[in-house]
């Protein structure tokens, strides 16, 4: 049921996925549902007609933006918790290297047991956000970023920005207060070097969700000063 639900959808969003696609996918959610009874990972729904929907659609929607990922070989999901979206993405984009970032080891150990079982080109790290701004490794090199259901924007900006490259994009998986965030980040994203690049439609099938993907993009790199201090950014948002 799992699998032809996930096929359909996709189907209906104008995108495909491999039968080793969907069979991967597949796994994760067994994985996924087996850990959450005993890690607060995510609150994902046994029930598939829910699920397949709310976590695995809804982290798809990206790719029905194709533009957002033309040149695109490596991207990171910040604050990915379960990893969603960024084991989706790393399944339905195998050519694209996925770095996940969580702040919490329990979830990333999580997240490099489905990354092995499923031989995914991906790798999952444990730093909050802050700190992997400021790691010279990870800074300014992103062409993408994603974050889904991490932080409010003008937060949110601070925390992952630093990890897009100039000219490159953070895409925010935000609902209907999409564009009264967009409006009060202003201020954090013209000291951070970021513009609004848009406010995209990521409609769900099947589902009256006002679901939407605010696009940020990069104009220069990101101000030494930036991101602060762990605990900074939360306590004192720009």
């Amino acid at each position: 049921m799992f699998k032809e639900l996930l096929a359909q959808g996709v189907e209906q969003m104008g995108l495909s996925l491999t039968q080793g696609q969907l069979e991967q996918f597949a796994r994760y959610h067994q994985m996924l549902t087996q850990a959450g009874r005993t890690m607060n990972l995510t609150r994902v729904n046994a029930n598939d007609q829910e699920s397949v929907p709310r976590h695995y659609l809804d982290s798809l929607t990206l790719l029905a933006h194709p533009g957002l990922l033309q040149g695109v070989d490596a991207l990171a999901d910040v604050g990915s918790g379960a990893g969603l979206p960024g084991l989706a993405l790393a399944i339905a984009l195998p050519q694209v290297r996925v770095t996940l970032i969580d702040a919490l080891g329990k979830r990333v150990n999580f997240l490099e047991e489905v990354i092995r079982a499923l031989g995914l080109n991906a790798q999952a790290l444990h730093a909050r956000c802050e700190d992997a701004g400021r790691d010279p490794a990870l800074r300014d090199r992103f062409p993408l970023v994603t974050a889904r259901a991490v932080a409010d924007t003008p937060l949110l900006a601070e925390l992952a920005l630093p990890l897009v490259r100039p000219g490159g994009r953070l895409v925010c998986y935000k609902g209907p207060a999409a564009q009264e965030e967009a409006q009060r980040a202003q201020g954090a994203l013209a000291v951070l070097n970021g513009r609004i690049e848009a406010i995209l439609p990521a409609p769900i099938p099947g589902q009256d969700w006002d679901h939407r993907l605010l696009v940020l993009q990069k104009t220069g790199a990101t101000p030494l000063r930036y991101p602060r201090k762990a605990g900074i950014p939360e306590k004192k948002p720009l």
